[in-house]
C-alpha cells in the first residue's frame, strides 16, 4: 500500500466512525433545498469532446468546455468547484475548473471508464472503468489515483451511501450490484439484480437502491440493509438513466429504446406516469427541488426538460453531439475547501 492510499484510508475510517456516532451525514445540496440562481447544467457530449454548460434560469448553451477524446458521465463536487469528466475513449478523467470553465487536470484511469460519483464531502471520486472490471479512486485534493477497486464483471453505475461509506457499483456484465466498503476500499458484499444493471440511486434516506437493468427493461429495488433485491418494476424499453426525487417519492427513468421517461411511485412500486422526450435518452439528472427533471436524448443532441408538477416536457435546449451523461450544480460555484 502506498503512504497516500493508507492516509485516504484512514482518513476515510475517521470519516465512518464519526458518522456512526452522530448518525447519518446531511448532503451538500440537502433534499428540497431550491437550487441557487444561475444553477447550471453540465452535459457530456460523446461525440464532441466537450461539455455543454446550460444555464438552468434562461435554457441556454453558455459555454462548451472541450475535454477528453469520448466524454460519457459528468459529476460535479458538492462544493460546485469542480466538475469531473470521464473520457471514456482516453481513459482519463478531465477536472474542469467550474469558474474559469476549463480543464485544470487529467487524471488516467482504468480502461474505458465510464460513470463517475463524487463522495458527500468531496474528498473522493469513484470511476467505474467497464473495460477492465475495476473503480478507481481519485482524490478530490490532488487529484490523483489513490486506490483501484476490483469489482464485477463491466461495472457502469456508481452511487454513493449518504455518509460515504459506503458505494455501490452495477455491474453490468454480472448482473449485480457490488457494495464496497469506501474505508478499506474492499468489496464487501454482491446483490445479484436484474440483466444487464447500467445505472443507479439511492434514495434520500439511503435505504433503498434504485437499479436500471438495461437488458431486462426493469428496475430493480434493493433494500440496502438487508442486502438483497426486494421488488423490480417493469418499465419501458432500456432503461438507462436514473434518478430520485428529493422526497424519494418518485424515481425517473430514461428508456432509451422507448424515447420516454418512466416514473415509478417508490411506495406503489409501479410506475405511474411516462413522458415523452427526445430520440435516444440516456442519462438523467434531478434538481435539488425537485422540480425539473434533465434527460439527456443520444441520437436527438438535445436536452430535454421536465416538469415535474405535470410530468411534461417544458423545454427542449441544443446540446453537442451525442449527449450522455448530465449533471444539477445548485448554483454558481464556490471555492474549493482547502
Amino acid at each position: 500500500m502506498t503512504r497516500n492510499q493508507d492516509r485516504g484510508r484512514r482518513a476515510a475510517v475517521a470519516v465512518c466512525v464519526a458518522a456512526a456516532l452522530l448518525g447519518p451525514a446531511g448532503t451538500a445540496s440537502p433534499a428540497g433545498a431550491s437550487p441557487r440562481p444561475g444553477a447550471l447544467i453540465y452535459v457530456a457530449d460523446l461525440h464532441s469532446d466537450t461539455v455543454s454548460v446550460v444555464d438552468a434560469d434562461s435554457g441556454t448553451v453558455v459555454d462548451r468546455v472541450p475535454v477528453g477524446d469520448g466524454p460519457d458521465s459528468v459529476a460535479v463536487a458538492p462544493d460546485g468547484s469542480r466538475v469531473y469528466v470521464t473520457d471514456s475513449a482516453a481513459d482519463t478523467v478531465s477536472v474542469i475548473d467550474a469558474r474559469t470553465r476549463r480543464v485544470i487536470a487529467t487524471v488516467p484511469v482504468g480502461d474505458e471508464p465510464s460513470r463517475v460519483t463524487v463522495s458527500p464531502d468531496g474528498r473522493n471520486v469513484y470511476v467505474a472503468n467497464v473495460a477492465s472490471d475495476e473503480v478507481s479512486v481519485i482524490s478530490g485534493r490532488t487529484p490523483a489515483v489513490t486506490d483501484t477497486i476490483a469489482v464485477g464483471d463491466a461495472p457502469l453505475g456508481v452511487a454513493v451511501s449518504p455518509d460515504g461509506c459506503t458505494l455501490y457499483v452495477a455491474n453490468a456484465g454480472s448482473g449485480t450490484v457490488s457494495v464496497v466498503r469506501t474505508a478499506t476500499a474492499t468489496v464487501r458484499g454482491t446483490i445479484p439484480v436484474g440483466e444487464g444493471p447500467t445505472a443507479l440511486v439511492l434514495g434520500p434516506d439511503g435505504r433503498h437502491l434504485y437499479v436500471s437493468n438495461l437488458t431486462s427493461d426493469d428496475v430493480s429495488v434493493v433494500d440496502v440493509r438487508a442486502g438483497a433485491e426486494t421488488d423490480r418494476v417493469p418499465v419501458g424499453d432500456q432503461p438507462a438513466g436514473i434518478g430520485v426525487s428529493p422526497d424519494g417519492r418518485e424515481v425517473y427513468v430514461a428508456d432509451i429504446g422507448s424515447d420516454a421517461v418512466s416514473v415509478i411511485s417508490t411506495r406503489a412500486r409501479a410506475v405511474t406516469d411516462t413522458v415523452a422526450v427526445g430520440d435516444g435518452p440516456n442519462g438523467l439528472a434531478v434538481t435539488p427541488d425537485g422540480s425539473r427533471v434533465y434527460v439527456s436524448d443520444f441520437d436527438s443532441d438535445t436536452l430535454s426538460v421536465i416538469d415535474t408538477a405535470t410530468a411534461r416536457v417544458t423545454d427542449t435546449v441544443a446540446v453537442g453531439d451525442g449527449p450522455t451523461g448530465v449533471a444539477v450544480a445548485p448554483g454558481p460555484p464556490r471555492h474549493a475547501a482547502p
